[in-house]
């Protein structure tokens, strides 16, 4: 009794957070990026949340859920190089190349290019086995499209 007593002040435990799969995966690296610059801004989260409904035919309110779980990941988080290697394993050429384009919309989203953010970036790039010229192609059409 006195076990149940005590348990109730207790904070409940946290929910275990799931395997992320290149989904979760792809949402902790664009989080991760959006956070780089410690300034994790209402434009970026409603962005990721686009990338997100776009990319895996979430309406908002999913891709607002997988944000929030991606938001846990990305604080309990590997490294990015595991996240990144984890969307290698797990999709084709298409998704990877994909997933690097949502990275550099994150990235150029308010415009700047931070060290921080390249950083990741190009680790993601290097652990999803694409080139740097992939990298370079992705970073030049997403400047296109907001040109």
């Amino acid at each position: 009794m006195l076990k149940k007593f005590l348990q109730a002040f207790r904070p409940p435990s946290p929910t275990p957070l799931p395997d992320p799969d290149a989904e979760l995966a792809l949402g902790a690296l664009l989080v991760r990026v959006a956070k780089a610059d410690r300034e994790y801004q209402v434009e970026e989260i409603s962005l990721i949340d686009r990338i997100l409904a776009r990319l895996y035919g979430h309406n908002a309110i999913e891709a607002a859920k997988v944000r929030a779980t991606c938001e846990k990941l990305h604080a309990a988080a590997p490294e990015t190089d595991t996240f990144g290697k984890l969307i290698r394993e797990t999709t084709g050429l298409e998704e990877r190349l994909a997933a690097l384009d949502a990275l550099w919309e994150v990235v150029l989203a308010d415009g700047l290019q931070r060290e921080g953010e390249l950083k990741i970036v190009e680790e993601a790039r290097i652990a999803m086995g694409l080139s740097r010229k992939d990298s370079d192609g992705a970073r030049d059409r997403i400047l296109a499209r907001a040109g």
